[in-house]
């Protein structure tokens, strides 16, 4: 079909209940899939070869907060010393009374400690399961729980957290470890749970001093359960094999090696998206498999910046908001420098930018701009980068443009989920005609799109449309404990079904042009289970409807909010300033905006719901969702396109209001970059 692509498998016919689909493709560099280099199975042997082979260079890198609160410079320790650190967190989980095949979880922001002990359950055949803050108090609770963690290695600063975790657990843990600093009230909290505490030093002594064996795992062992939001309000574990994963790095590196962008020991990759997350794991397990360096940011997400200025990366990793907060901060100064300053830089980037878009690379579009306009705008991130990879949600058109024009490197997109380990589908560098797009699949993998009638999507439209369905070697093991759910989202050719809707272009690459599924990712990254989300602020007694907006290129959620109407106006009578004011006029009022938000807040409070899960912002309207203009079914169920289109002048009021008031980041102004591409409806 395409030159990008090639066809395994002839599409398939609508027959009864079971819908169109379409030809099964691969990309067309890998038509025979992915070879693993010999011996290298698993991600023990991944970082075991090399330790033998890089011994004596950088591995791992971070840099310590000094007593006046700064940060000094990056300290590196090297691969031997790595593989020594793992191995001493490997015997003391053994000599604590951990076994094989146990899980431990990992709880705090990346660093040194949290890729040693990681690698320590890789050499004994624990798996890994990473905790993180935004699953909330009550989510990491049900975490331990369900996984039947034995042990928890965590950051100091996350000890008082994980204790109000432990209620649930009891007799569970066989003790806990933590690096860094730790509250004495929170260290106290641990140990009258009942739970063994140790330092971090006190954990490497104890390995150190009773020395294990390695209990190498196969590739069919899990090495990571890792926990994502389900539409329940339960996360889900997905469990992914130590072959899976190393089928990924194996993947990325021939995508990398066929681009010319091959990854190298002098390389060295910046570290700041949490390794709770399949995407950050498998670029750190593919940076130390070709013996790079990774260098840990300090902890402090506002000093990103600062960090990678004197980290000095060539490899760069982020979601969209650390683009377009780049994109806003370099603006921000050429509007302060105004002037001469201003004029050249407009005018350099609309020069390069005509030349890229004629397929001019961004080292060869405008040298003389490079070196005399975009020096200072590369020097912001070290001045070394080859490459940046976005991935987490969709990166808007502008920023990636601007990135790509003002950084002078290639911006690759990259999309997947956790379920399908991270990349399956990036985009080539340097090629305009993938912008727009998240490119063609990666090697290994083989997708296909599947009819979905009731949006009208179909495979064998012009052009092709439908749910984006994939399969290969890295692809994830089953929900833990959720054979049913597996069963689910897993069909009988065994291709996982995304529940994102994907338009094929004629190139090969895809387009994510719209959501199956009412749950989606807001522009951090975090998943967002819309239905669960309304039914739990629906139990506020002031509310008769409400609908949950969200979008992958917003930061958070509104809310159209219709509230019954004696109460509110029972509220109404009480404020001086409404009396005597109807129904519609109280809804339209400012003060009732305020109340109304404030009682969706408090509900979300009580629920103990996460802070990205409230809505900033609400649109109180007197007139029900109804039928009649076509908002909801005969069964009452919210009709999510029909809302947004009804709803879309209020929706972009809300945003603006709160970019407005600084509560979000501002997006792209027209004159500073072309123009940015159409959100694709997620809510």
């Amino acid at each position: 079909m395409t030159k990008l692509l090639v066809e395994l498998a002839p599409g398939r016919p609508a027959s009864g209940e079971v819908p169109e689909a379409g030809p099964t493709y691969t990309v067309a560099t890998s038509p025979d899939g992915i070879h693993r280099p010999a011996g290298i199975n698993t991600c023990y042997d991944l970082f075991k070869a090399s330790a033998e082979k890089y011994e004596d260079q950088d591995c791992l890198g971070s840099r310590a907060v000094g007593p006046d609160g700064k940060p000094g410079p990056y300290k590196f320790i090297t691969y031997r010393e790595a593989f020594q650190l793992a191995c001493q967190a490997g015997s003391a989980f053994l000599h604590l009374g951990l076994k094989p095949k146990d899980r431990l979880g990992v709880f705090g922001p990346n660093c040194i400690e949290w890729m040693v002990s990681m690698q320590g359950c890789n050499r004994t055949s624990l798996q890994c399961v990473p905790l993180y803050d935004t699953l909330g108090d009550k989510a990491i609770e049900y975490v331990l729980g369900h996984s039947e963690a034995k042990f928890v290695v965590a950051a100091g600063a996350k000890l008082a957290g994980l204790a109000k975790s432990l209620k649930g657990v009891k007799g569970q843990l066989l003790g806990v470890a933590y690096w860094g600093e730790a509250p004495q009230e929170a260290q106290n909290a641990i140990t009258a749970a009942g739970v063994k505490l140790l330092s971090w030093q006190q954990l490497l002594q104890l390995g150190a001093d009773n020395p294990r064996d390695e209990v190498p795992p196969s590739a069919q062992d899990l090495c990571t359960i890792m926990y994502t939001s389900g539409t329940t309000g339960n996360p889900k574990g997905v469990m992914h094999s130590h072959g899976g994963v190393m089928s990924m790095v194996e993947s990325m590196r021939e995508f990398l090696d066929a681009q010319g962008m091959k990854v190298q020991p002098r390389d060295v990759y910046f570290s700041f998206l949490t390794l709770a997350h399949i995407f950050d794991r498998v670029v750190e397990e593919m940076v130390l498999f070709l013996g790079a360096a990774v260098g840990y940011y300090s902890g402090d997400t506002r000093r990103l910046l600062d960090d990678a200025k004197e980290l000095r990366p060539t490899v760069f990793a982020g979601v969209p908001r650390v683009y377009e907060r780049v994109y806003s901060g370099v603006l921000d100064k050429v509007k302060k420098a105004g002037g001469v300053k201003a004029v050249l830089f407009h005018a350099a980037y609309a020069y390069k930018a005509a030349w890229m878009r004629l397929g001019f690379t961004s080292e060869w579009a405008s040298p003389l701009a490079n070196r005399v306009v975009f020096k200072n705008t590369q020097a912001a991130v070290g001045g070394r980068l080859r490459v940046f990879i976005s991935g987490g949600a969709p990166l808007p058109k502008y920023a990636q443009d601007f990135m790509q024009v003002a950084m002078c490197v290639p911006v690759l997109q990259g999309y997947g989920l956790t379920e399908t380990c991270a990349a399956t589908f990036v985009q080539y560098p340097n090629r305009q005609s993938h912008v727009g797009t998240v490119g063609p699949c990666m090697p290994g993998v083989q997708f296909r799109l599947e009819a979905v009638s009731e949006l009208g999507h179909t495979p064998s439209s012009n052009p092709p449309r439908g749910e984006v369905c994939v399969r290969g070697p890295m692809m994830f093991q089953g929900y833990y404990k959720q054979p049913d759910l597996t069963a689910q989202e897993v069909d009988s050719d065994g291709f996982f079904h995304t529940g994102d809707i994907g338009e094929l272009t004629p190139e090969g690459t895809l387009k994510i042009i719209d959501r199956k599924k009412n749950i989606f990712k807001l522009s951090q990254g975090e998943y967002v289970a819309v239905e669960f989300l309304e039914a739990e602020f629906g139990k506020c007694d002031l509310i008769e409807q409400i609908w949950l907006y969200g979008s992958s290129f917003e930061a958070t959620l509104v809310t159209v909010v219709v509230p019954i109407k004696d109460k509110l106006m029972a509220w109404a009578a009480g404020q001086p300033e409404l009396q005597g004011k109807s129904f519609k006029e109280v809804c339209g009022s400012p003060q009732a905006n305020a109340h109304v938000l404030a009682a969706v807040t408090a509900t979300g409070k009580e629920a103990r719901l996460k802070g990205f899960e409230f809505p900033k912002a609400v649109h109180v309207d007197p007139e029900p969702f109804s039928i009649e203009h076509d908002l909801i079914t005969p069964k009452l169920s919210l009709k999510r396109p029909q809302l947004l289109k009804y709803y879309k002048a209020k929706i972009d009021a809300m945003y603006a209001g709160l970019k407005a008031a600084g509560a979000l980041p501002k997006t792209a102004p027209a004159a500073a970059a072309p123009s940015g591409q159409a959100a694709p409806a997620r809510a």
